[in-house]
């Protein structure tokens, strides 16, 4: 587990491939096919965050939350991975997998690709005085054009019903507050044996 904690991301590369190769054989279309897209681009966005260049861990701590100690408060690398692990991947498996069932589960994965481009794009570039951090280019290269096939589609094709919808987003703003931020914040310890290497500070 503990190797896991610091190489999850690495992992993400793989698994990337991995779904990429098994797109190219099954090829699936539709909706099925947009949100086996989204899972991808979420690996992707993971792999621009932590690991190229992969700095987005203490751009967090220094420019969200002013810490004094950006190599390990409040995000730390136990949370991050329990943050991108189990709710990310977790989440955009289920939502691929079981659309069909309810399509809420995807509304609030699409809902989270939204989070990360306002949070990459507006938050994270106003609170760290940049023009770029780790995960703006993909949510703009990947996020972006998958949550607009995403609306599209089920606007068009009446995949959703008002309680779908309802639902969707409600479960997507509990995600991204309670999965996401508050998680980081229910997680911190300043005594914390998870580190993040200087790799991951800019």
């Amino acid at each position: 587990m503990s190797y896991l904690r610091y190489h999850w991301f690495d992992l993400a590369i793989a698994l990337a491939i991995a779904l990429s190769i098994g797109l190219y054989i099954i090829q699936p279309s539709g909706m099925t096919l947009v949100l086996w897209l989204s899972l991808g681009s979420l690996f992707l966005h993971q792999i621009e965050e932590w690991r190229f260049p992969g700095y987005f861990p203490g751009m967090l701590n220094s420019a969200m939350f002013n810490s004094d100690l950006p190599d390990r408060y409040p995000l730390n690398a136990n949370s991050g991975m329990i943050v991108n692990v189990f709710f990310g991947w977790g989440g955009y498996l289920l939502a691929a997998l079981f659309w069909h069932q309810a399509i809420w589960l995807a509304f609030a994965t699409i809902l989270m690709s939204i989070g990360n481009i306002v949070a990459h794009t507006i938050i994270f570039n106003i609170k760290g005085k940049t023009l770029y951090n780790p995960g703006l280019i993909t949510s703009w290269l990947f996020f972006a054009p998958i949550v607009y096939l995403f609306f599209d589609m089920v606007i068009t094709e009446h995949l959703a019903t008002p309680l779908d919808w309802i639902i969707g987003l409600v479960l997507g703003a509990v995600i991204n507050y309670f999965c996401v931020y508050k998680m980081i914040v229910w997680l911190a310890d300043r005594n914390t044996p998870y580190v993040f290497p200087r790799s991951f500070l800019k």
